[in-house]
């Protein structure tokens, strides 16, 4: 028994601690799915405005921790810094060396909450159709037009 022991403390201190799911720890940010409030991907996080779904889950989870990728360029991610501070949410910044995720924000508690809806939609952008500017002479004949009738 004694001898196991010595040998799992030899493995830790050569290898590190064992951890349990590392792949789903790389994918979510060190933390676990179980304990996933929120995710959003890196092309939601590029984009200008940020996503105001997280405002309601400031104030529901004020304990948890907002996760954000280290791979993406820190003016990309500098407004969740300044909406997580703003509402005293703690941010850590996660950089993993061998694996990039695919995942720049996860809110994430402490313990396991278990959602099933993590993902949020990517905002639909609004088209702004512009109106047709007639010529003035087509302007000037249908002006026309109208006083004749």
């Amino acid at each position: 028994m004694a001898k196991a022991n010595i040998e799992d403390y030899l493995e830790q201190g050569m290898y590190g601690k064992k951890e349990i799911n590392p792949a789903e720890r790389r994918k979510y940010l060190s933390s676990l799915r179980e304990r996933v409030i929120m995710v959003l991907t890196q092309a939601q996080v590029l984009e200008k405005e940020v996503y105001t779904e997280l405002l309601p889950l400031f104030k529901q989870h004020p304990k948890a921790c907002v996760f954000l990728n280290g791979h993406m360029n820190y003016t990309h991610l500098i407004k969740y810094v300044k909406l997580a501070t703003t509402h005293n949410i703690r941010y850590k910044i996660v950089l993993n060396k061998d694996h990039n995720s695919d995942l720049g924000l996860v809110f994430a508690e402490e313990f396991a909450i278990d959602l099933d809806n993590i993902y949020i939609e990517k905002k639909q952008k609004s088209v702004n159709i512009k109106p047709v500017k007639r010529s003035f002479w087509k302007r000037l004949i249908r002006f026309c037009r109208r006083i004749v009738k």
